[in-house]
Order: structure tokens, then C-alpha cells, then sequence
């Protein structure tokens, strides 16, 4: 019951919906053997990691879940790729790759989520500014399809479904096991906090930085400050492994208020580990366990400052609790080569989030946010921007189907080759 009460559950604690069974697989073949089973018995089936989910999107209703986290091997590390299981986390594979001096391109900005589960949403962290999500560069994945058979794919084998899983929700496909691209990882990273008088100034930055390449990190954030309204802050981190940049330049031509820029050098490691303190205030002070009601979108360039500034407007800070935070943070487009996340078509596009760490659980008052991302998204669609699927508010299949817009026939036909019992994944109701 603990194993179920568990699976019924997730980092969003909002939505709790009691699978019938749990499968702690050893194997892919334990995978595709549930999945046919499932599909035999008319039940539906979802794979999770590290349950991360907001909005019990990994869940299945009186269906089987499968507990990826026995799947975790990382397999033998090379030169340009290092192959490991889908429920191995991102600290798991930094940690086998680092002492052979090799990185991912682009990592998740928390650790702790698995694979598998990154993978199929995308993946957004520092580097997608300027190297597009995490599913970008991916090699080839071996993935067990709605019809319970294990299918390895690429860009060059069966590239209809590798473009279908990346990115795709889970709906054709559970991610069993990834190799991803490895790149050479620098020795240290160069960071720099600067700070800002208005969102204008924030994103005339963002736009200057993001297509100068300065950088191999820029990202933004809005707080909530002690007297009232907002403050605007921009991280930028470039990374370096023999001599030091050169401060000067990187921070030339910026309009921040320079005497309050806050630079530092730390190794890299530590960098990829930057989020461990605030997690661990979350979890002494018993946040880790509230709701967590996150909106997470993207924002064109063109209409990104009254976008963001209309919803700033009207945002009560206290809305997003004592340590949240909104983000905007720039992406060039033209790395974006997965094609089920949708972006807006401007070259520039940026996140907009909502990091709401309430300070209490009531569950009226996480209801409210909810209802209140809802409105929030649809203004945000209604200005020409896309949603990224890790949000915290319920989707209908007509809401999926505008939101994937010409890529939806894709993911239909997807679907239908390789999950025609629409067994896989219901929890985001896509279908």
C-alpha cells in the first residue's frame, strides 16, 4: 500500500491518483512485458522517475505505474557519449562522466531529476540560451512502445519515433535507456549576479548577451523586494578551464547597476550543484512537502515585455511565496531541434515562470493558484506563446491540440503506429 500511496503522488502534491499496481522493473524486457499485460487487461500505464511531476502527469488511476528508479545503471563512458538507464539521475551521470573530463552539452539546473523523465518533456537548463534542451542531444534512445515492444531509435533509425519520444510526453513510448552526446567539461565556472532597475533594461541585456554568445549561461530572474515591487536580476556564467576571463569584456556594453554585481569563481561541479541549498532550506523548513503550483511557459521576443509586464502588474509577490521567484530567461530558437517542444517563431523566445513555493499547504489556497496559472497561460498563449508541459493546471485534448499545433499530426500518428490502445501515459490527457 506504501509502494501505491507513493506512486499516487508527486513533487507538485496536488493531484494523487491511486495506480492498482506498481512494477519495480529490473529490465527493459520487465517493462514491455507490463506493458502488454496492461494493454491486455484494458489498463493504462505510466513510467516515473524521480516524480518530479507538478500536476500528476506521471500518474494512472487505478492503472499500473513503473518505478524507474531500479534502472539506473550508467553504462560504459567514451570519448564523445556515455550510454545509461532511463531512471539514472543527472548527479548520477555527472558523477561517472566528470573524472574521464566530460559533461553533457546541456544539464537540467536541478540534478536529482532522472533521465527518462527530462528527456521526455525536454529539458531546460542554463545552457538551452544559447544550446537548445536537454532532448537536443540526445544520440539515440532505446525506448518500449504502447504496444509493449522495445524499439531502439535514432536520427537515422526508425526517426519518426525518436522524434516523437523527445519531447513527447510519454504518449508513443517509455524511455528505457539514453545515450546522450558528452563534451569536453571545463575546470571551473565564471559567474556573475547583476542587478537591475526595470524588466526593459533586464531584457535589453538578455538580447545582447544571447546573440553575442558571451556566455555560456544567461538566465533571469524577477524577486519580490523588501519594500515593495520587484527586483531584476541576471545570471550569467561562462565556463574555463586554463586562465581566467576577462571580466571586463564579458561585462562591457551592460546596463545593470554595477556596484552591485556580485561575481564569483567556483569549480564546476559545484556550479551543477548550485540548487542543493535551497532544496535543503525547503526541506528543513517542511516546504519540500507543500504544493508546488508551477507555471512554466515561453514567451516570444516581440511580445515578451508587455507579456511579462502586464502579468507582473498584477502578480501579488506574496503569490509566490517567501523563496519563489519568476523566471525569464532568453533561448535561441534555431537550436531547438525537438520538434514536439513548441516555441514561439521568434529567433529570441524566452521562459516565463512561476516558481510558486507557497509557505503553506492549504489546499484551498493551492487551488486557487492553480486556477490562477490557468488564467495566466491562456493570456500568455493568447499573446503567441507556448506552454512547456511541466505546469501545474489541467489541459484538456483540445488545449493539447492547440498547443501542439502543426506538430499535433505528428504525435497523433505516432500514437497511433505505436500506441493504438492509448495505453501509455494518461495523465496528461493528451488523447
Amino acid at each position: 500500500m506504501n509502494t501505491r500511496a507513493a506512486a499516487a503522488n508527486d513533487f507538485g502534491h496536488l493531484v494523487h491518483q491511486m495506480p492498482e499496481a506498481v512494477l519495480l522493473p529490473a529490465s527493459a524486457q520487465d517493462v514491455a512485458a507490463m506493458v502488454r499485460r496492461a494493454a491486455g487487461q484494458g489498463r493504462r500505464f505510466a513510467a516515473q522517475g524521480r516524480r518530479h511531476s507538478v500536476f500528476g502527469r506521471a500518474q494512472a488511476r487505478n492503472g499500473v505505474v513503473a518505478d524507474m528508479g531500479r534502472l539506473r545503471t550508467i553504462h560504459a563512458v567514451q570519448r564523445d557519449r556515455v550510454v545509461v538507464d532511463a531512471g539514472a539521475t543527472w548527479r548520477e551521470v555527472v558523477a561517472a562522466t566528470l573524472p574521464h573530463g566530460r559533461t553533457p552539452p546541456v544539464l537540467t539546473d536541478y540534478l536529482d531529476l532522472s533521465v527518462g523523465g527530462t528527456l521526455a518533456v525536454g529539458g531546460v537548463g542554463s545552457a538551452t540560451s544559447r544550446l537548445g534542451v536537454v532532448s537536443d542531444h540526445v544520440l539515440e534512445l532505446q525506448v518500449v512502445t504502447g504496444r509493449g515492444e522495445e524499439v531502439t531509435c535514432s536520427p537515422d533509425r526508425h526517426p519518426s519515433l525518436f522524434d516523437a519520444v523527445r519531447g513527447g510526453l510519454g504518449q508513443v513510448g517509455i524511455i528505457t535507456r539514453a545515450t546522450l552526446r558528452l563534451v569536453p567539461a571545463p575546470k571551473w565556472v565564471r559567474r556573475f549576479l547583476l542587478f537591475y532597475p526595470a524588466l526593459a533594461t533586464l531584457l535589453g541585456d538578455h538580447r545582447l548577451l544571447v546573440n553575442e554568445h558571451r556566455f555560456e549561461g544567461v538566465q533571469g530572474a524577477v524577486l519580490a523586494a523588501p519594500a515593495g515591487g520587484w527586483t531584476f536580476r541576471l545570471d550569467l556564467t561562462t565556463q574555463f578551464t586554463g586562465d581566467p576571463p576577462d571580466d571586463v569584456a564579458l561585462l562591457a556594453g551592460l546596463s545593470d547597476d554595477r556596484p552591485r554585481a556580485q561575481p564569483s569563481t567556483l569549480p564546476y561541479l559545484d556550479h551543477l550543484n548550485r540548487f542543493n541549498a535551497l532544496e535543503q532550506v525547503l526541506r528543513s523548513n517542511g516546504q519540500w512537502w507543500f504544493p508546488h503550483p508551477w507555471l512554466t511557459t515561453f514567451v516570444g521576443d516581440a511580445s515578451v515585455e508587455s507579456v511579462v509586464g502586464g502579468e507582473l502588474a498584477e502578480l501579488p509577490p506574496a503569490d509566490l511565496g517567501p523563496l519563489g521567484q519568476v523566471v525569464v530567461s532568453p533561448i535561441l530558437r534555431e537550436p531547438v531541434r525537438s520538434p514536439l517542444l513548441r516555441l514561439p517563431p521568434d529567433p529570441v523566445c524566452y521562459t516565463f515562470n512561476l516558481f510558486r513555493l507557497p509557505a503553506t499547504d492549504d489546499a484551498g489556497e493551492a487551488r486557487r493558484l492553480v486556477t490562477a496559472n490557468r488564467a495566466v497561460y491562456e493570456r500568455v498563449r493568447d499573446a503567441g506563446g507556448t506552454l512547456y508541459p511541466v505546469s501545474a493546471f489541467p489541459m484538456s485534448p483540445a488545449d493539447w491540440r492547440r498547443h501542439f499545433g502543426a506538430a499535433f499530426g505528428q504525435l497523433r500518428e505516432a500514437k497511433h503506429d505505436h500506441d493504438p490502445g492509448h495505453v501509455l501515459t494518461p495523465g496528461y490527457e493528451v488523447f
